[in-house]
């Protein structure tokens, strides 16, 4: 087994729709704290594969902090993991899963939610809503967008917190059969009641890019408008299941030597080791010997840091961080944008030192 990843249990395995099932996992007693997540994060599954052992892909949590952990996974065209998923998994198998990541999550859960989920987009928007309802005093408002009312996830379980929670959630349904696609002019109409509320998008890309755009004009200000972002990871976290053993040092030491030399010449990055300060897990732990070529996150994992990550190849957020002070430069980023860089995020799987001393917070 990698060092990082766990084999999971499946529990159970709930139908919620005709092309979309929920995976429960058993988390023995003694990762119960490597499973430990937010609302809004997601697994990274490990999927057989006959070409490369294993497959990686990301699926968000639907449930709150505390209960049974669960996926869900709607079947896509042509999607391989999807597919076995859906149709091959079965009670009692057992899964590669890495430990929960992402930044998806409310800051606080006292906030007014304004929530937006496309199709499968409802999975880290529903544990988003349960532990806000559970745990919180604002107010959810949900707008879900979907094909048809047969490809409602949660549909059930939405009536119900409706019903439990009349006076804190509002849940608008709405259906490209009888409506057709929401305009961006329907969308701007929506949004403009809830302004001062904190926004969370999640779902198909143009959806997800119509209804951004629709914050950005009406000034939701990065701080209240967040984004999640699927991508399809290329690589993988769990390394090949028979080799990974014996390549480990290898690979290290190759890409130590490939981001010393993707360094420009006047950089005018840091000649000697870089003092480094990390908040992580509400810990905050001071090191001095970061040196220029090794990327932060494998200096962390090499101080016994359990930091997060999915992809190791800057195509996820899993292992984002923000920075407080100093400078870092990226090899590689496929995720984040220019407002994600402004507002400091980096990646960690991806960031070498540029000043003498650099503090971050995964918080």
């Amino acid at each position: 087994m990698d060092e990082g990843s766990y084999l999971l249990r499946v529990a159970d395995l709930v139908r919620e729709t005709a092309d979309a099932v929920s995976v429960v996992f058993e988390v023995p007693p003694e990762h119960a704290e490597a499973f430990t997540f937010r609302p809004g994060q997601f697994l990274t599954l490990g999927i057989p594969s006959d070409r490369t052992g294993l497959v990686a892909r990301c699926y968000s949590i639907n449930v709150p902090p505390g209960e049974p952990l669960q996926v869900t996974v709607k079947r896509t065209p042509g999607g391989f993991a999807s597919h076995w998923i859906n149709d091959e998994l079965r009670v009692g198998a057992t899964v590669r899963v890495l430990p929960p990541s992402g930044i998806f999550t409310p800051k606080s859960l006292d906030d007014d939610l304004l929530l937006f989920a496309g199709g499968s987009g409802i999975t880290p928007i529903m544990s988003i809503t349960r532990t806000a309802l559970r745990d919180g005093s604002g107010r959810v408002v949900l707008f879900y967008a979907n094909r048809d009312e047969q490809s409602v996830i949660f549909a059930a379980a939405l009536r119900e917190l409706a019903a439990e929670h009349p006076d804190r959630l509002q849940v608008v349904h709405w259906l490209e059969s009888v409506q057709g696609l929401p305009s961006t002019a329907q969308l701007k109409a929506f949004a403009a009641q809830y302004a001062a509320w904190t926004a969370f998008v999640c779902g198909p890309a143009p959806f997800m890019k119509a209804t951004t755009d629709v914050l950005k004009e009406l000034g939701f200000p990065r701080a209240r408008r967040h984004q999640e972002k699927f991508v399809s990871l290329g690589g993988n976290p769990f390394g090949d299941v028979e080799e990974v053993a014996a390549a480990s040092a290898t690979l290290a030491e190759a890409d130590d030597h490939e981001a010393e030399d993707d360094l420009p010449a006047d950089a005018g990055g840091p000649e000697g080791p870089v003092t480094l300060v990390v908040d992580l897990d509400g810990e905050v732990h001071e090191y001095d010997d970061w040196q220029p070529g090794t990327k932060l996150l494998e200096h962390l994992e090499s101080k016994g840091l359990r930091a997060p990550y999915s992809c190791r190849e800057g195509e996820c957020s899993a292992c984002a961080y923000r920075l407080l002070e100093g400078e870092v430069k990226l090899l590689h980023n496929d995720v984040l944008d220019e407002e994600d860089l402004a507002d400091g995020i980096r990646l960690g799987c991806q960031s070498l030192p540029v000043t003498d001393r650099v503090s971050i917070t995964y918080q």
